[in-house]
């Protein structure tokens, strides 16, 4: 890799290889002059497997464009993103997602996944508890505390721009989910030290849904949302 763009403007050589190599790299690539920094986590592959798919795309390959997309309208926008891989198949572990978003300092890490259910639509998921996995018990009480009041506006935004393109399945905890119900709350979750909040962006088996994000179009809208509830949920003052 011949040079990575850092929000600076100038270019960072890159001659180390490995997760640890990328950890330091997204910790040089803030900058100082714009107070806020999204982590961007495109779901899967990790440890908890593949993820779902539907009949003609991969939960990985649509959380990776949403990603994508999604970093460009924030980056428009003067904000600092860091994502969590660098590849739309790169595995990391779900700990070390989360390492990614303590090494920046981000106010926020939005992690994108696409659900397999029965039903349809977008719902997001944040920890109000903490949970255990491998001895380690997290996220700190205090941080729990942070996080609540930015899901809520995260959602709120996030409901009122999808509001007749995506059915909204509501702001729900970790632990309604099959990991987080193992565990207490997502594993990602559990390692975090910045306020953290997952969204199924749909119900990937369903053919609807499916074709829905499979579109450009709604890719494009599904990011601006995104971006949208991004922001906005930083702001006290809403």
């Amino acid at each position: 890799m011949q040079g990575t763009p850092c929000p600076f403007g100038w270019y960072r050589s890159v001659d180390m290889t490995g997760f640890a190599a990328f950890l330091l790299l997204a910790t040089a690539c803030q900058s100082a002059t714009n107070p806020i920094t999204i982590c961007i986590d495109p779901g899967h592959p990790s440890e908890v497997g593949l993820g779902t798919r539907g009949k003609d795309v991969t939960e990985i390959h649509i959380a990776w464009v949403v990603a994508k997309k999604l970093e460009e309208i924030l980056k428009k926008q003067k904000v600092n993103v860091v994502l969590t891989k660098q590849s739309e198949n790169q595995f990391v572990k779900n700990v070390d997602r989360a390492k990614v978003g303590n090494e920046c300092h981000a106010d926020l890490m939005i992690r994108l996944h696409c659900d397999a259910s029965s039903g349809t639509g977008f719902t997001t998921y944040f920890p109000d508890h903490q949970g255990t996995q491998n001895g380690f018990t997290g996220p700190d009480p205090a941080l729990i505390k942070r996080i609540a009041p930015i899901a809520k506006r995260f959602h709120e935004v996030l409901r009122h721009d999808l509001d007749g393109f995506l059915k909204d399945n509501g702001l729900l905890s970790d632990d309604k989910t099959a990991v987080g119900s193992k565990y207490g709350a997502l594993i990602a979750s559990i390692h975090s030290q910045v306020p953290v909040v997952l969204v199924e962006m749909c119900v990937l088996t369903n053919p609807k849904d499916e074709a829905l994000v499979s579109n450009a179009d709604s890719q494009a809208r599904l990011a601006e949302a995104l971006a949208d509830a991004c922001v906005k949920s930083l702001d006290k003052s809403r």
